[in-house]
């Protein structure tokens, strides 16, 4: 295994490398990837080609503006990647706006002239198909993939040995926000998290991407919990971001703020990334919908206060 050079472009990949035990063998990463915290001292393979600064719709515009020009959204570092001489590279095939482009990395990787990586692509769209992912790198790698997905497959069952029998009555209806300006709801692996949580989820469907959200669709559907997870977001910018609700006349008479049950949460650290933490997202999600059954004490949400 000392022959390893893998560079991870993606976050969730970066997670994935660690629980399987191959942190050490990272090399480069994205210029997202942040956890495990020692990654972040490892060079940097790949840049934005907008200003990730400032609110959900100025990012919003600028990436727009990027894609309507058919331009990629970032760039990968070549030289930094000549230098490293990876014997494997991951990626991702599932955003365009969250990661380079499998594309882009597979343009990127014929014209290195030192080494010739693996690409392993991940597009995982439903918990599965995150542990298939977890599975799939083991395999590749050539380590045991089983003894890491067993333990977060135990802790979703005692998560879910508990909601399962919760009535429907009890299932809290529950819109999670994604993006806030403009409005968007979160799909792909979340609504199936809501559910394994005890909760109804409203808008996003299960394994599809997420869907743009009419703010009278939010109105009309008035749900019992909102909870904010804009995707890049930590839990302070998202403190800040969510107060562009106020904007709204109707804002105060959803049924959830009136209730004091809109939260805020770390999407960043959890949420978006389809990797392990995902577990730890359904445990966050449990607490906020169920607290009576459920107590992690995850520093990762608190409720909103507007």
């Amino acid at each position: 295994m000392s022959d390893l050079r893998i560079v991870s472009l993606i976050p969730s990949a970066t997670e994935i490398l660690q629980v399987l035990g191959l942190t050490a063998a990272i090399v480069g990463r994205s210029h997202e990837c942040d956890y495990p915290p020692e990654i972040q001292q490892l060079p940097v393979c790949t840049q934005p080609k907008f200003n990730p600064e400032g609110t959900s719709g100025e990012i919003h515009n600028r990436v727009t503006e990027l894609l309507q020009n058919a331009l990629s959204v970032y760039k990968v570092e070549i030289e930094t990647l000549e230098k490293l001489q990876p014997t494997h590279i991951l990626t991702q095939a599932q955003c365009e706006v969250c990661a380079c482009s499998l594309s882009e990395v597979e343009q990127a990787v014929s014209t290195l002239v030192n080494s010739k990586p693996e690409i392993i692509s991940l597009q995982p769209n439903l918990l599965a198909e995150v542990w298939a992912d977890i599975q799939r790198v083991a395999d590749i790698i050539g380590v045991d993939g089983e003894s890491a997905i067993a333990p977060l497959k135990f802790r979703v069952d005692a998560v879910t040995s508990k909601t399962q029998t919760i009535v429907r009555e009890n299932r809290p209806t529950v819109a999670c926000i994604e993006w806030i300006e403009p409005l968007m709801a979160a799909g792909n692996w979340i609504p199936e998290l809501v559910t394994m949580a005890g909760g109804t989820s409203l808008f996003g469907i299960v394994g599809q991407h997420s869907p743009w959200l009419q703010w009278e669709s939010l109105v009309k559907a008035n749900p019992d919990v909102i909870i904010f997870m804009p995707c890049g977001f930590d839990l302070n910018r998202t403190r800040i971001e969510a107060k562009e609700m106020l904007k709204y006349t109707e804002w105060p008479n959803l049924q959830a703020v009136k209730s004091g049950k809109v939260y805020i949460t770390d999407g960043n650290s959890y949420f978006n990334r389809p990797g392990p933490r995902l577990v730890d997202s359904l445990e966050i999600l449990a607490e906020i919908l169920h607290p009576e059954l459920f107590n992690f004490a995850y520093p990762g949400w608190e409720r909103l206060g507007i």
